[in-house]
């Protein structure tokens, strides 16, 4: 007899395998791809590196043991990858028999590998190479050395303070001898993202030059022959967007990449996609008209298109454009599609719906066909909630989406506590996927409806997804709209009989985190509040955190604009209107909301005696990585709304 299906547990994260980094061999015969998974008895997370055929036949899991990252397939289809020696540490570069035999290691460079890139004919590799690892954990045994910072931008999340060691270098590797020498003799700043020519003669790069402020936001892309010690030519700059991607046309002709927007709109970036001539460096705007952002782009092999995948109002379909007329046509729309490959003349995607985690697909004639099966397992055991889209008016009439999730059995006309779940960014959108890794809004609205909760997500004004015009609404006028369609969106399910209006809770992380912190500083119909990785003080953020050029060009330097920073900051300055109990939690290492805004809001509210409680992960930054972080952090979850909301099973 069949076991009966159950909600999400916490401890379900020690079985989750997050499927990410696809790549497809350079004769589409083979896709490789990582699992992440968290290890329960190492309290770590790990990645591991699968190949498949293209049939879906030799599934195979080539790496155990080491986390490996940047898996590349070799111009003799082999499989590259990044990891540390077993030994310990920084990453080096290894490559590895399709068939699974024992690694073999390329590289002994000091620093950390941070990227690479394969000349076409496999004789040269360019490494992106930082002189040494993460600051914050810098130290020559027990005589740490001090940290000199004379550069504009100096710390993010990822990498810590980011001091003259800290900027990525070009080198390039001869592969037979071993040798590595630096690529270019004449640093420009922060060199990444190496893409050679089809004829390995030169490579196209991005520079950014963290020292000057007047150059923050701005991606140089930069082209250099390939060997060691040559000069680099400029070929454009753009605005930096979110994730830049340069690939190079077969006949090597243009260089394809992705423009951004100027600081002032650097938290509604949607990526637009562009063609360069080479060496010319004339621009083609390829999507502009698409009003919508663009992800992973790719060429077809002949040269003629360029597919990608478009992020649209819930979702994110694969399309291409035509280079010679423009014509933008969608080729796959049933899903969420967060990351596309193609080589001779095949697509490969990395998909997800909302009841199915991210697996590997193959793209053909429109359809999806499985090439990976890691989540089948442990899904076939749960019972998720139902997810419909949702359009309703906020108060000033502007027309505001999302996705309601309904619990597993469901019961009309029955009054649910129910949760407005919100999603960070604010650049980014709620969509209908379930990616399973440590930051996902909608793998924890499925943890609450699983457990008997009716959830909101909401893509408020800020939000991507639905234009350039409706994300930058918000611009410099933080916590005002958002918190009218998040208000609207509570009262909808309120006047459609499904919310209890007694038994309301709110929270999210990151931006999340914010609106959760001036939504409760605004209204108390929340009986419950969880904010993580928030802030309700954006003044103490001012050069604390990562996020320094958008600050200035968007609100300007507080002294310029003390009045609307205070506005911008009206959690805590408001923080006697507070009702609702809340739960803070935040990494201590956080570096993109550095924790003290988390620990303000906290004391503001335990000295009005408004029940709160904080939580910090030692160690950890933006978004906590070890799994019994992520486990003890979905007990909390549940506990604190089942605390102040009453109890929401299933069974009830």
């Amino acid at each position: 007899m069949a076991a009966a299906a159950r909600p999400i547990a916490p401890e379900d994260f020690y079985r989750f395998k997050d499927v990410t980094e696809l790549q497809i061999a350079h004769d589409g015969s083979a896709v490789a791809y990582l699992v992440t998974s968290y290890d329960r008895k190492s309290d770590e997370s790990r990645n591991d590196l699968w190949t498949v055929d293209w049939d879906g036949s030799h599934g195979v899991q080539l790496t155990h043991g080491a986390s490996v990252n940047k898996p590349r397939f070799t111009p003799d289809g082999r499989l590259s990858y990044l990891a540390a020696p077993a030994k310990g540490g920084t990453a080096q570069l290894w490559v590895i028999a399709r068939r699974g035999a024992a690694p073999k290691r390329l590289t002994h460079v000091d620093g950390e590998i941070a990227d690479y890139a394969w000349s076409p004919d496999g004789a040269q590799v360019a490494l992106v190479v930082r002189a040494h690892g993460d600051s914050r954990f810098r130290g020559d045994g027990e005589k740490p050395k001090p940290l000199v910072i004379d550069a504009f931008q100096f710390k993010t999340d990822d990498h810590g303070y980011l001091d003259a060691g800290s900027q990525p270098r070009l080198y390039l590797l001869e592969v037979k001898s071993g040798i590595c020498r630096p690529l270019t003799r004449d640093s420009s700043g922060a060199e990444s993202l190496p893409a050679f020519a089809p004829d390995g003669r030169q490579v196209a790069y991005v520079a950014n030059d963290y020292d000057d402020p007047k150059a923050a936001g701005l991606d140089e892309i930069r082209l250099v022959a390939a060997h060691a010690g040559a000069k680099s030519v400029r070929l454009l700059s753009t605005w930096s967007p979110n994730h830049q991607h340069l690939e190079w046309s077969p006949d090597g002709r243009q260089l394809a990449f992705l423009t951004g927007n100027e600081l002032k709109y650097y938290a509604y970036i949607m990526d637009h996609l562009a063609l360069a001539e080479v060496p010319s460096g004339k621009v083609r705007p390829l999507t502009d008209s698409l009003d919508r952002a663009v992800i992973t782009p790719h060429f077809s092999a002949d040269g003629r298109s360029i597919q990608f995948a478009v992020e649209d109002d819930g979702l994110q379909y694969v399309a291409q454009v035509s280079l010679a007329s423009g014509a933008i046509e969608r080729l796959e729309g049933a899903t969420v599609v967060t990351q596309l490959a193609t080589a001779a003349g095949r697509t490969a995607v990395l998909a997800s719906d909302d009841r199915t985690p991210v697996e590997v697909y193959a793209l053909e004639h429109g359809r999806l066909r499985a090439l990976s099966d890691h989540s089948r397992a442990l899904f076939s055991e749960l019972t998720l909630g139902s997810v419909q889209d949702i359009s309703f008016t906020s108060s000033d009439g502007a027309e505001i989406h999302g996705q309601l999730v309904k619990p597993p059995g469901y019961v009309p006309g029955r009054l649910y506590p129910t949760i407005v779940w919100i999603h960070g960014g604010p650049n980014g959108q709620d969509d209908h996927s379930l990616p399973l890794e440590g930051y996902s809004p909608q793998l924890e609205r499925q943890l609450f409806a699983t457990h008997g909760y009716v959830v909101l997500a909401v893509n408020y004004r800020g939000s991507t997804g639905r234009g350039a015009e409706f994300a930058r609404s918000i611009t410099a006028e933080w916590g005002d709209k958002e918190v009218d369609d998040l208000l609207a969106a509570a009262d909808f399910v309120v006047e459609q009989g499904i919310a209890d209006p007694e038994r309301l809770g709110i929270g999210g992380w990151s931006y999340g985190g914010l609106l959760t912190d001036y939504t409760i500083a605004r209204d108390a119909r929340f009986r419950a509040a969880i904010s993580g990785g928030g802030c309700g003080n954006q003044i103490a953020t001012w050069g604390a955190d990562e996020y320094i050029a958008q600050y200035n060009a968007e609100l300007g330097p507080p002294w310029q604009n003390a009045e609307l920073w205070q506005q911008v900051s009206y959690p805590l300055f408001r923080a006697d209107h507070i009702r609702t109990p809340t739960l803070f939690l935040g990494g201590e290492r956080d570096f993109n909301v550095p924790i003290a805004g988390s620990e303000q809001m906290y004391q503001a509210l335990r000295t009005l005696g408004v029940p709160a409680q904080l939580i910090v992960y030692p160690g950890e930054t933006h978004i906590p990585d070890r799994p019994s972080f992520l486990v003890d952090r979905y007990h909390r979850y549940l506990d604190w709304m089942a605390h102040y909301l009453g109890s929401a099973s299933i069974a009830d």
